[in-house]
């Protein structure tokens, strides 16, 4: 019989490049997505695929579906602070509703369960780079709270019921993930910088552009997504490349990249916007035999490319 997958969240940037690897694998793969910030578009090549189920519910209800799974990743929320400041309700609910709902269905089909967490967890840190030691430095009342704290509780229910039901666990803390599929209007970094070069419009940067990202491509991030899920590591486990940059270097980077005449515009920077953020990816070398091997000028000019042709179809 062929294995089967559910994912929430599957016609989201990076839940549609799961469903993709896994049905290259040769699963069978249901995916659950309310559009709310996902786009049909994201599997509109393979609305023909024979081991392909798409639902446009609310993963809250994934539990009425009529299937047996073999694997459940949670990849249901708002990630962008654009939109998960313009659904903070829904947000709240994918970290803790939702979350409880498909471990539920984990429990009651002996399914391993992926959780989709973040680098969010570690807030504003005082630790660089962030190892999954340390505990973080979070406001829970702050205007990104919707999103870090759901994350957070997400986490602490994953283990809970790990703890308590003996459900087989994985949450995997994604770091600044980036590639084609992105939507283009979701405010994060890579694109609206690419958006704006290949416009030839200002790119907007918030701050002095001194504070760092490190940027992991959707390719290698599926890779590591995947080695924790074939896995029986708990985690959580850090997956990004730990390849540090400003965002400035970031942005003229894309302008080079893109042959643009861009300038950069400043704009105030957002509250509670961390300062550093570079993962410690041990764990993963260890536990998982996973690296990061699309460097950043190839996986820029991949989305640059992915954004010439795709960029306005959302």
């Amino acid at each position: 019989m062929l294995s089967k997958a559910l994912i929430a969240g599957g016609a989201g940037f990076v839940g549609s490049h799961l469903t993709d690897r896994l049905l290259d694998e040769g699963w069978e793969v249901t995916v659950v997505d309310n559009l709310i910030t996902g786009f049909d578009s994201n599997l509109a090549h393979l609305a023909e695929h024979p081991r392909l189920t798409f639902l446009h519910m609310n993963a809250e209800d994934a539990g009425s579906i009529d299937e047996t799974f073999d694997l459940v990743l949670h990849f249901a929320s708002p990630a962008s602070p654009p939109r998960y400041l313009a659904h903070p309700i829904e947000t709240m609910h994918a970290g803790s509703i939702v979350t409880e709902a498909l471990l539920r269905i984990a429990e009651r089909d002996g399914a391993r369960f992926i959780l989709s967490s973040t680098s969010e967890v570690y807030g504003d840190p005082s630790v660089h780079p962030q190892t999954e030691e340390y505990w973080g430095n979070v406001s829970s009342t702050g205007p990104r709270s919707v999103y870090d704290e759901a994350k957070r509780y997400a986490e602490a229910i994953s283990f809970a019921f790990h703890r308590t039901h003996g459900v087989d666990i994985g949450v995997v803390r994604l770091f600044n993930t980036y590639g084609p599929r992105m939507d283009p209007d979701d405010g994060r970094a890579v694109p609206a910088f690419v958006k704006a070069a290949l416009a030839d419009a200002p790119i907007p940067l918030h701050g002095d552009g001194l504070q760092t990202r490190s940027l992991c491509f959707i390719d290698d991030q599926v890779d590591g997504i995947l080695a924790l899920a074939a896995s029986h590591e708990t985690g959580p486990i850090n997956i990004g490349n730990p390849h540090e940059q400003s965002l400035l270097e970031i942005a003229e980077l894309v302008i080079q990249l893109t042959g643009s005449s861009s300038t950069i515009e400043f704009h105030p920077r957002p509250v509670d916007d961390p300062e550093r953020r570079q993962p410690d990816i041990t764990k993963a070398q260890e536990l998982l035999s996973w690296n990061p091997r699309v460097d950043v000028v190839e996986g820029l000019t991949r989305t640059i490319d992915w954004f010439r042709t795709h960029g306005n179809t959302k």
